[in-house]
This record gives C-alpha cells, sequence and structure tokens, in this order.
C-alpha cells in the first residue's frame, strides 16, 4: 500500500517538493559553510521523495553542541518557511477524506522539516 501511496504523492506534489529540495541542497553544497545544510537539505530531498512507509527517528548524532547550533540555525533561516508549507499543504489536503493520508504525512514532516539535524525519515 505505501507503494502506490508514494506513486500518487509523486503525481500530485512529493517530486516537485523533492526536486526543490535537491536544488536548495545542491546550491548550499557549493560553499563550505552551507555543506552541512546542503547534506540536510538532500536528506530531506531523499525524505519527500517517498515518505509513505517511513517514520520519524530521532538521530542518535543529533544530539550534540553542534547540532543543535544547526537546528537552531536552520529553525531561523528556512525550517519555520519550510514547516509552514508542510501545515498548509497538511491543512489543504485535510479537507477531503481521499486527502487525509497525505496530509498526514505532510504532517510527519514537520518535525524533520525544522530540525534536521535532529530526526530523519527511516
Amino acid at each position: 500500500m505505501s507503494f502506490i501511496g508514494n506513486i500518487v504523492w509523486l503525481i500530485f506534489g512529493g517530486l516537485p517538493a523533492a526536486i526543490g529540495y535537491f536544488i536548495g541542497g545542491v546550491l548550499f553544497c557549493i560553499s563550505i559553510i552551507g555543506i552541512p545544510f546542503g547534506l540536510a537539505s538532500l536528506r530531506l530531498a531523499s525524505g519527500v521523495l517517498t515518505p509513505f512507509g517511513k517514520s520519524v527517528v530521532s538521530r542518535p548524532s543529533g544530539q550534540g553542541v553542534i547540532a543543535t547550533i544547526f537546528n537552531v540555525l536552520w529553525l531561523i533561516l528556512f525550517g519555520w518557511a519550510i514547516a509552514i508549507t508542510h501545515v498548509v499543504g497538511g491543512l489543504i489536503l485535510a479537507i477531503t477524506i481521499v486527502g487525509l493520508p497525505f496530509a498526514q504525512q505532510h504532517f510527519k514532516l514537520i518535525p524533520v522539516a525544522l530540525f534536521p539535524f535532529s530526526y530523519e525519515l527511516k
């Protein structure tokens, strides 16, 4: 069932979102300072590409001081806008019964979008 959900997700918005994360990740990786943020964005791209069948887990390496600093920077610069996008997308999809599984995927992606150095999709 998750295969079908991922296919429909890709057709109705998952692919453009993943492409956006991918392009952002590549652009961040151009500078040395942006590499950690670029890698986080690339991880988000792979998670957004196929979210069905995955769950949000805490990263064991994402609990240190550096991860906290990166999470705060990410939250201030990008995370809040990405999270708002997932909230709005989820609320729009939650209006219909057919859209509920897709709204659930948007809501599941919010913690990862806010704190990508502490959470990941597995």
